[in-house]
């Protein structure tokens, strides 16, 4: 397991990270009878050389952040790079069982400091590598944010601070603004995989071009297509139902197109989504969702030095950037926008285009 050291701070990160949100929440139908499961596979991610985990507050109203306990008490804390998020009020607002509805968020000072002595507790370590304000949007990215953050990290509360984006894909004003405006955000975490390349393409080139910072990938595999999962009659019964019926139909068709680049590499297609990504000079880690140790051990023998080649990087940019030549139905899903008046604007490259300016 290879590891990447974010720019500008001394973390370094496994190539592969493991966020427990799928063990740890309801949103893929596991409950707290399958956690042993979850923390078996925490430990041996351990073994196979991650060392990066990613958990969240929300996750399961702060069931997630408890089992880690096992896995730092497994590994020693030091040896660990734990991050969780912040900023949903769960405390008040905790959500109805199997609800996918977002929850009252509170990016106040008096509410970020409650809630990461909250998590230390449930983790039980008095400091967070990297903290992560939760889906935050426009209107939360205040300089109360900010000096609030910077205040803890100051206390030794937190190492690094970033930001998580969602919890659809888009976003990109906040990402590039939190690139380009805050210095000290050391990540950005978002939707990015080789079939959904925005915004995350444009994050990855200005994280470079800055020298600092770096993305985190979740959602690697666009949902499973790019795992070879489904058939173009498949039923979903959890979040991937809110999926548009042009992703799977096509997805499926996209897939094939890069079936001969998969062949190449001698690999699987899920791998070679994890590949694809770890070509990306600042893209620090893959966060998949790692349901079984089947997965776990298939995502972990694609974190090696075999990289995409620059004509398969461009030939893959190509294909996408031309709905992969089916027609516009092809299109990958719309961003999620805090500026639009519709809320959402259609995915594609945004190099260059202004963001507003936090003062």
């Amino acid at each position: 397991m290879n590891n990447r050291t974010i720019l500008g701070t001394t973390l370094s990160v496994s190539e592969l990270s493991f966020g427990n949100f799928i063990y740890g929440s309801h949103m893929w139908g596991k409950t707290p009878a399958d956690e042993p499961e979850g923390i078996r596979l925490q430990n041996l991610a351990v073994d196979l050389g991650i060392n990066f985990f990613d958990t969240g507050d929300a996750y399961g109203n702060g069931r997630a952040e408890a089992m880690m306990v096992p896995t730092l008490q497994y590994a020693s804390r030091e040896k660990i790079v734990l991050s969780t998020k912040f900023g949903y009020d769960f405390y008040t607002d905790p959500g109805a069982s199997g609800s996918h509805k977002e929850r009252k968020q509170d990016f106040s000072e008096r509410f970020i400091t409650f809630a990461l002595e909250k998590s230390l507790q449930r983790l039980q370590t008095d400091y967070i590598d990297l903290y992560q304000a939760h889906n935050l949007k426009l209107p939360h990215m205040t300089a109360e944010l900010v000096a609030t953050l910077e205040k803890l990290t100051k206390a030794g509360k937190i190492r690094h601070w970033g930001i998580a984006l969602g919890p659809a894909i888009g976003w990109r004003d906040e990402g590039v603004i939190a690139l380009q405006q805050w210095p000290a955000c050391a990540t950005v975490q978002t939707v990015f995989n080789m079939l959904e390349q925005h915004p995350g393409r444009e994050l990855c080139e200005i994280s470079q071009e800055n020298g600092r910072a770096g993305i985190i990938s979740r959602v690697p595999h666009s949902s499973g297509i790019l795992q070879d999962l489904y058939t173009p009659n498949q039923t979903f019964d959890d979040h991937r139902k809110f999926r548009d019926k042009n992703w799977l139909i096509y997805g499926l068709k996209k897939i094939e197109l890069l079936r001969h680049i998969q062949k190449a590499h001698n690999c699987t297609m899920a791998q070679l989504a994890i590949k694809w990504l770890l070509t990306w000079p600042t893209l620090v880690s893959v966060q998949p969702n790692i349901t079984t140790e089947t997965e776990l051990k298939e995502f972990a023998a694609a974190c090696n030095d075999d990289k995409l080649t620059p004509a398969e990087m461009k030939e893959i940019q190509e294909l996408v950037e031309s709905d992969f030549h089916f027609g516009p139905d092809a299109h990958a899903c719309d961003l999620k926008s805090s500026l639009t008046a519709s809320g959402t604007h259609r995915s594609e490259y945004q190099k260059n285009q202004p963001v507003p300016l936090l003062v």
